[in-house]
């Protein structure tokens, strides 16, 4: 009688976690050591220190943190790890912040998933697991979130509110869109909390970010 061949034990997911706060990390790491299915590989404080790491470490999943104190943020970390030469490590954003712009931008920028920090554990490896393998994970407020803005209707634009938009999305600030428009500063001021209010927004690059997805740039 022959016994049957052991089934070898999943491969564990290769993560990099990157949080600015060291408690907060420390507590990551310790709570990520009791999933059998997960290796940490590294740990990051800053944006810079992340994109250095996943390229030396090439990990399967870059757990990343939104607000980074000092350098480049969580988004901008994500869109120059996501744009890496393959094979890139999928990104998941945990973080404490859900609004409409913060999930636009990471998404934006290429990350596979979108937590919070609010989640169980049990949600939180789940998650990684779904990100390794290239698929969705999201907080359920930040999916209802995400449907919401899918279903509602595209905001409608004046053709100069399109025009500030295209020279805010080229990084110019008020006194060069003013001079590039012939108009005055205080009109640009005037024009821009218009735009912000249709987007749902409140800084340059949250509308930025809002109007590629919606396409609404000139």
């Amino acid at each position: 009688m022959t016994g049957t061949s052991p089934v070898p034990a999943p491969t564990p997911v290769r993560l990099l976690v990157c949080d600015d706060h060291v408690v907060v990390r420390a507590g990551l790491l310790a709570l990520l050591g009791s999933a059998p299915d997960i290796e940490v590989v590294g740990e990051a404080g800053t944006g810079e220190e992340a994109v250095a790491l996943a390229a030396k470490l090439t990990p399967d999943v870059v757990l990343m943190d939104l607000q980074l104190g000092e350098g480049i943020d969580g988004v901008e970390a994500t869109r120059r790890i996501t744009s890496s030469p393959p094979p890139a490590p999928h990104v998941l954003v945990l973080t404490t912040y859900d609004t409409d712009a913060d999930i636009t931008r990471a998404i934006e920028a290429g990350a596979t998933g979108y937590l919070l920090k609010a989640e169980r554990p049990e949600e939180l490896f789940s998650a990684i697991q779904a990100a390794s393998q290239g698929r969705t994970a999201l907080s359920p407020p930040v999916a209802s979130r995400v449907m919401a803005r899918m279903r509602a209707p595209r905001p409608t634009l004046t053709d100069r509110e399109r025009d500030i938009l295209g020279q805010l999305s080229q990084g110019l600030g008020n006194r060069d869109i003013a001079r590039a428009l012939f108009i005055s500063e205080a009109t640009v001021k005037t024009h821009l909390g218009r735009i912000y209010d249709k987007l749902g927004v409140d800084t340059r690059a949250g509308a930025v970010a809002v109007a590629k997805e919606q396409r609404l740039l000139p």
